[in-house]
């Protein structure tokens, strides 16, 4: 199986932690950002990683090389930052599915695995990991939508009123459908390719799309002060 880590942004809110380096590259408990991922993706046994690299992604293939841990590592550029959806869409060449895609600023311990065991059991084209949170953290990030026996609806990236507060935990199995669909969205208004119209436009096309409750905890590293709380949290 493989696994692709998304690790181009530039990190501005990490500032000045990413003024010289990636975001993927800022330490954590002792080791970088990426290490987190990689050693994540590891642990549900894939055994190929693509890598998207984008702000000083140099720095990443020089310190990675072509391998981690034995397990052979590409990487692939995206060379624009337009998003999450574009960024997976630059790795779509290099793998196979079924694949699995974790963020890489995203340091998780929990149930990865479930998502993969989901995933495998049934023929939904995308498997999310999913968590409960509050309305106004809802409005930050992937929002799913459920109808009334729990099946997935719809999803909608950062909405000012959220249609629920169960948000995807930057965790997802893919299938091959995911491809034309990354292919085929329009960017939000902001500009960007969000992989949540990617996931929606797979609902819209009549595919089924699974979820897992989050079992643990994940934590998206965005500013300075959310190395402490995950430092505290790993120890």
């Amino acid at each position: 199986m493989d696994g692709v880590v998304l690790a181009a942004g530039e990190g501005t809110r990490m500032r000045p932690l990413t003024a010289d380096r990636p975001k993927a590259l800022v330490e954590v408990a002792g080791k970088p950002l990426l290490e987190h991922a990689l050693d994540a993706l590891l642990s549900v046994g894939v055994d190929r990683i693509a890598v998207v690299v984008g702000y000083r992604g140099e720095q990443i293939v020089d310190r990675y090389g072509d391998g981690y841990r034995d397990t052979p590592i590409e990487h692939v550029e995206q060379a624009d930052q337009l998003g999450t959806a574009h960024a997976l869409e630059q790795a779509i060449p290099v793998v196979e599915a079924p694949f699995v895609v974790l963020h890489g600023d995203n340091v998780c311990r929990a149930n990865l695995d479930g998502v993969v065991a989901r995933h495998r059991e049934t023929d939904a084209a995308a498997t999310l990991l999913v968590e409960s949170v509050s309305r106004e953290q809802a409005r930050t990030t992937g929002v799913v939508e459920t109808d009334s026996a729990g099946r997935v609806t719809g999803l909608v990236e950062k909405p000012d009123e959220p249609p629920s507060t169960l948000v995807n935990r930057g965790f997802y199995a893919f299938g091959p459908d995911i491809g034309p669909a990354l292919s085929r969205i329009d960017p939000a208004p902001r500009g960007e390719y969000e992989l949540a119209d990617a996931i929606d436009s797979l609902l819209r096309r009549g595919h089924r799309v699974e979820t897992v409750e989050l079992d643990g905890w994940c934590h998206n590293v965005n500013e300075p002060a959310d190395r402490e709380r995950v430092t505290e949290r790993l120890e």
